[in-house]
């Protein structure tokens, strides 16, 4: 079944311009905006269920947005003010409620925050409970669960994730660089309450400075090691990053916990050092703030909640945006609308012209087999196409459609233009209604 799966060598995944212009622009701290949104679904899970009404003064730490269950995170006010509305907000078709806070400009701090008194793993697993911490690499699934896998006295290593493959976004570099002992501190308490033996941190090695930093502050714990990467994209998908750092095969439709291993993003990591430190929960997210219509990039802390538009006017526009992206140019989101606000997972706000944005002419497929042969995975997109085109899901289960990772990399180097990432998306969501994998 997995003949097709391969190592991630040199003719698998695609090198991708950088861009990683702001790898060294320290972050800076936004304004406080006049109004900060916040949307009760800023994860994996179900939605929270608000806990505030109109008129209610909150503080920064306050809680806002009841998680209703296990797979759910708590969502927390990153300011001081006043609730002006809890209402429903459109955005492509889907509704979603969302909490709206008028700033006093104090930025009084709950009462109620204070270190999290942890002194063994159950204590600690509920402490992430209440942090608001989620996957902040873009995939939004609550660290609490993550890191609490049913056979955890299998796990054997803790990956932390601090490839940041993608095009422009140096957000995670910043992190290791300006953090490097939270890094740590969340590292150790791993390794403390969970009992896992050993660590990698992963950096892609177009990031000699925080490759030669951590290198520098682990030398000293034989648990730690810092695993260089080629810059290849998508080094930083799970599955990619655990078979190259480790060797080892996530098998199809398994989690990496099936390996013994746990892929933890470096920001997330750190925040849990934090977290522990202050008992603040996560209020707010660096981004990095670029695009050949940004006047001024930026690597760029906001309070969780920030609207799209009040970003782009601090940091300037040098043309008119023909293309507004949330995360990174592979797999980012594309935006509507400006007024929508920065939630947990987003970790970069890329604005593009005309020129750059322009989208391409497709043709007719010739063959050629390039999107097979840069598919990480070793699927085959085209076949995928075809056979999403036709709704063949027992086509789509042989193809294994439900392995792809919607890195992009097929629709990247098609000579053709197709939207064969698209398309694969719409398969693997059409093949889980039919009941596949």
């Amino acid at each position: 079944m997995f003949e097709r799966f391969r190592t991630f060598i040199s003719e698998a995944g695609v090198i991708v311009p950088q861009h990683k212009d702001t790898a060294m622009l320290p972050t800076e701290k936004l304004p406080l905006p006049k109004e900060i949104i916040l949307p009760m679904s800023q994860h994996v899970g179900a939605p929270c269920v608000p806990c505030v009404a109109k008129g209610d003064h909150v503080d920064v730490g306050t809680m806002v947005g009841k998680a209703p269950t296990a797979v759910s995170m708590h969502i927390y006010s990153s300011v001081s003010g006043t609730v002006k509305a809890v209402e429903p907000l459109y955005q492509n078709a889907k509704g979603v409620t969302v909490v709206r806070v008028e700033p006093d400009g104090e930025q009084t701090v709950d009462p109620s925050i204070k270190p999290p008194v942890v002194t063994d793993y159950q204590s600690f697993i509920d402490a992430l409970t209440i942090s608001g911490i989620v996957g902040l690499g873009g995939a939004g699934f609550p660290t609490d669960i993550k890191v609490s896998p049913g056979n955890l006295p299998e796990i054997e290593t803790i990956l932390i994730n601090g490839a940041e493959c993608e095009p422009y976004l140096t957000t995670d570099n910043r992190e290791f660089l300006e953090h490097p002992d939270t890094i740590l501190a969340g590292i150790n308490a791993i390794f403390k309450y969970l009992g896992v033996p050993k660590c990698i941190i992963c950096i892609e090695e177009n990031k000699p400075q925080a490759i030669a930093l951590m290198k520098e502050k682990t030398k000293d714990d034989d648990r730690i090691s810092v695993c260089e990467l080629e810059s290849r994209y998508p080094q930083g998908a799970e599955t990619i990053m655990i078979r190259n750092a480790t060797g080892k095969i996530v098998e199809r439709g398994k989690l990496p916990a099936s390996v013994g291993c746990i892929v933890v993003n470096v920001t997330t990591v750190s925040s849990i050092g934090k977290f522990l430190q202050t008992g603040m929960p996560l209020v707010s997210k660096r981004l990095t703030v670029a695009g050949d219509a940004i006047k001024n990039p930026k690597n760029l802390e906001v309070p969780i909640g920030t609207k799209i538009e009040d970003i782009l006017e601090y940091c300037g526009l040098s043309k008119e945006p023909r293309k507004i992206l949330l995360g990174g140019p592979m797999m980012g989101g594309a935006q509507v609308d400006i007024t929508f606000p920065i939630i947990r997972q987003n970790n970069g706000l890329l604005a593009f012209g005309e020129e750059a944005a322009k989208v391409p002419r497709t043709t007719r497929c010739v063959r050629c087999g390039r999107c097979v042969n840069s598919c990480p995975l070793g699927l085959s997109p085209v076949d995928i196409r075809r056979a999403y085109m036709t709704y063949d899901a027992p086509k789509l289960n042989n193809l294994m459609a439900d392995m792809c990772i919607g890195c992009g990399c097929c629709s990247y180097v098609c000579p053709a233009k197709l939207p064969l990432s698209q398309t694969a998306s719409l398969a693997k969501a059409y093949l889980r209604s039919k009941g596949g994998k």
